[in-house]
């Protein structure tokens, strides 16, 4: 019995086998730069922008395949919100000159990127958000504030939502932007959270100017991007698939080890939360798989949920196992503002801590559950007395 030939596996390998060409680093910009230029950075993009029009099931193997080989892929830990959210809503909106000039370097991590959505007074409903962008020309004069911007200091970019016409119902009247983080105008504020770091931070726009041509999408159309950017964001916080045994759960088995615990009901706690931790695993790998290529629909928000509700339970367990030397944060309580990179090999004590943030990054746990409920099970949504009102008559705290 003979087999079809998978013409498609055929030219990734032969991209492969150019990449690892003659190349001596395989982590770094030019490493990351060269994988770019073979299409090999997002399989499923168009060819020329990072792609080769593939399906999106052919790039966990890539990854596996150049990772066997000794690649290193630090740049999606670099560049999570770049790489997992920016990438995609410009491949699916984005004009082939915006695309060309900000998916390399995103890639590479050589230019950081953040997301700017939530407000003080609209966090869970981001459509009702304040920040005003006027056009003046071709600039957009914005002002507002953002609030809870994951590693801000340290972004180049920012992907930005602003209300473009209060007159229209909430969801119509917003404009999609990227703004230049360094640009006069914006300034970056930290937030210090228990962790005594300062990983988030809040946005000041004051008469901030934007050329249009950094605007994506049409005017008026923000709220279809930010669903691509959100629904992007819950896949990336929720779908990751790790090594078997490896994150939180790895931690926990290791502390377990070190400790010498021989206590039954410790030992059974931590088998049952390896099972869960493993079949979730299992099934990011199964809903990798079948994703289809375009927009991500709501079956992010199903890992995502789950995995916020897993991660501090099993980072509590792990503290719990540390006795009182969980009471203290090794290195002491200080204040800072880290980088991406400055957050990987965190303590147990500063994972617990930190996990608290899970529930409500990326959509609270509240609004998974809502999203699932409506676009999954199909019950009735909640009641949307504002839902076809003028923003500017929708009455705001």
């Amino acid at each position: 019995m003979t087999t079809t030939p998978d013409i498609e596996q055929e030219l990734i390998d032969e991209r492969i086998a150019q990449l690892l060409a003659g190349t001596a680093e395989l982590s770094g910009p030019d490493f990351w730069g060269k994988m770019y230029d073979l299409g090999l950075a997002w399989i499923h993009f168009s060819e020329g922008f990072g792609g080769l029009g593939l399906s999106p099931k052919y790039q966990k193997g890539i990854i596996a395949s150049l990772r066997d080989k000794g690649a290193s892929f630090a740049n999606y830990q670099m560049n999570l919100l770049g790489i997992g959210m920016g990438g995609p809503v410009l491949s699916a909106h984005g004009t082939d000159e915006q695309k060309m000039r900000w998916l390399r370097p995103m890639f590479t991590a050589e230019e950081i990127w953040c997301q700017m959505f939530s407000e003080p007074g609209s966090g869970s409903d981001v459509a009702s958000l304040s920040m005003r962008a006027v056009r003046d020309g071709d600039e957009w004069i914005v002002n507002g504030q953002k609030v809870w911007t994951t590693l801000a200091h340290t972004a180049s970019w920012g992907m930005l939502v602003t209300r473009t016409d209060p007159d229209v119902p909430k969801h119509q009247g917003l404009t999609y932007f990227v703004v230049d983080m360094k640009s006069p105008g914006v300034e970056v504020r930290p937030l210090y959270q228990i962790t005594g770091e300062a990983e988030f931070n809040e946005v000041y726009f004051t008469d901030a100017r934007i050329p249009d041509g950094d605007r994506v999408g049409e005017v008026g159309d923000g709220w279809r991007l930010t669903l691509t950017t959100l629904m992007n964001e819950r896949v990336a916080i929720g779908s990751n698939v790790s090594p078997r045994g490896s994150g939180a759960i790895g931690d926990a088995v290791r502390v377990f080890n070190e400790k010498g615990i021989t206590d039954r009901l410790k030992r059974d706690q931590l088998a049952s939360l390896w099972v869960e931790a493993e079949a979730m695993r299992l099934t990011n790998i199964r809903a990798s798989d079948h994703r289809k290529k375009g927009v991500p629909g709501p079956e992010g928000s199903t890992g995502k949920l789950h995995w916020a509700d897993l991660n501090k339970r099993i980072t509590e367990f792990t503290l719990d196992l540390l006795g009182a030397d969980g009471l203290v944060l090794p290195g002491g309580y200080t204040q800072s503002r880290p980088s991406i990179a400055g957050l990987s090999g965190q303590t147990v004590q500063r994972a617990f801590l930190r996990a608290r943030a899970n529930s409500i990054e990326g959509g609270t746990s509240e609004v998974m559950k809502n999203i699932l409920g409506e676009r999954v099970l199909g019950l009735p949504g909640e009641p949307r007395v504002d839902k076809d009102l003028p923003w500017k008559d929708v009455p705001r705290s």
